[in-house]
């Protein structure tokens, strides 16, 4: 930078002056010291205002430093703006930079259209492109991570990945992994190299590690650590409604819920079972079983529609394993499919008794026809020598 030379003026005998003309003095007085003054410079569309404020600044043009070694060590970058202490002071050819707040992009080098506001927003980006950062803290850690969005306290502070979207104090704070969404508070962030997953709500997924594809929706939905390509949605809800189910006709088999409230479809195929072994007698409990006709209560069903069906209670006296219970150990509903199958074995045994008896029954018709054509032969035979031992027939003459 070209040492400009500047004149000291002496003020003697200055209050003896007009006022008119010492207000001309002050005013162009002010006006050499702006031109000259280190602290605000103007060159190839250049504007800095700081100590060291674009102090090595050569073929960098249009850009804008505000502050305390703001934009110091850009050489060539361009249409830069950094506002705050230390903002974007390390940039050397990096373009399309905004940095607002203290030490802001401040180890960026060479990355280019970043954006970053607050303090320690984006400080250690060298050379990742694309960034937005919104908070104190936010992508405060990415070196060469590109096209992430921070929006909140730390979001994404110590992230290191790419195309990452966190919304929130502390949201995803410390991943490395790839493509995903946070929105929320300490959304997701305990994610390390996780990848592809979206989580939606105070804490929504904290639990997650290493796990890919994953969607979590509702405060506090947890997740589970390193698992993957799974669903969770609410954590304290006690009732479902989704429109667009009921009344909608589809085929396909039918969807269950267990115990843990994970949907599904009970598979049949005996790849998925073990101890595979025919039912025998297990089945007869459903004989002691007492079928009866209902009505839900009115919070359940308004319409108190006439129902059918088992209890609870007494089903689970009869064979525990025909029921299923809750979250706290209580019995709330039968195994209805489990009631089918062993319908169906019960059928079937008595089937096989109609087909032993109607088996029994035609050997004994055919034993009982055998006997009578037996009896008809018989007969036919004592008849035919009836007939042979009749007397010849005599003529007698009258007297």
């Amino acid at each position: 930078m070209k040492t400009k030379k500047t004149t000291t003026l002496h003020l003697r005998k200055s209050i003896a002056r007009s006022p008119l003309r010492f207000g001309f003095f002050l005013a162009a007085l002010a006006l050499t010291c702006f031109a000259l003054s280190p602290m605000l410079q103007a060159q190839d569309q250049n504007t800095r205002l700081g100590f060291q404020a674009l102090d090595s600044n050569t073929t960098g043009d249009k850009n804008t430093a505000i502050g305390y070694r703001a934009m110091r060590d850009n050489r060539a970058g361009s249409e830069n703006t950094a506002t705050g202490f230390q903002a974007l002071s390390n940039n050397t050819t990096g373009d399309l930079n905004t940095a607002t707040g203290a030490a802001a992009l401040r180890l960026n080098t060479t990355g280019h259209e970043n954006t970053a506001m607050g303090e320690n927003a984006l400080r250690n980006n060298i050379s990742g492109d694309s960034n937005t950062a919104m908070g104190v803290g936010a992508l405060g850690e990415l070196s060469t991570g590109f096209d992430n969005t921070a929006v909140g306290h730390s979001a994404l502070g110590f992230s290191t990945g790419g195309a990452n979207t966190a919304v929130g104090v502390s949201a995803l704070v410390r991943s490395t992994g790839n493509f995903n969404t946070a929105v929320g508070d300490i959304a997701l962030d305990s994610n390390t190299t996780g990848s592809h997953n979206t989580a939606l709500g105070w804490r929504a997924g904290d639990n997650l590690t290493t796990g890919d594809n994953n969607i979590d929706i509702g405060s506090s939905v947890d997740g589970v650590a390193g698992e993957s390509n799974t669903i969770r949605i609410g954590s304290a809800q006690v009732r479902t409604f989704i429109k667009g189910i009921s009344g909608a006709v589809v085929s396909g088999a039918a969807v269950v819920v267990n115990a843990g409230g994970q949907l599904g479809v009970a598979a049949s195929s005996a790849r998925f079972k073990t101890e595979i072994k025919p039912m025998g007698n297990a089945s007869e409990a459903i004989l002691a079983l007492r079928p009866v006709s209902f009505r839900y209560k009115k919070e359940i069903d308004p319409d108190s529609t006439p129902q059918f069906g088992l209890l609870a209670e007494e089903v689970e006296k009869v064979s525990p394993a025909m029921v299923a219970r809750d979250a706290q150990g209580k019995v709330y509903t039968v195994r209805y499919d489990a009631v089918n199958a062993m319908l169906l074995n019960e059928f079937l045994k008595e089937h096989r008794k109609v087909q032993e008896l109607t088996k029994d029954f035609r050997a004994t018709v055919a034993q009982l026809t055998s006997r009578l054509d037996e009896q008809a032969a018989l007969i036919q035979k004592v008849s035919a020598q009836l007939e042979a031992s009749k007397p010849a027939p005599q003529l007698v003459k009258n007297p």
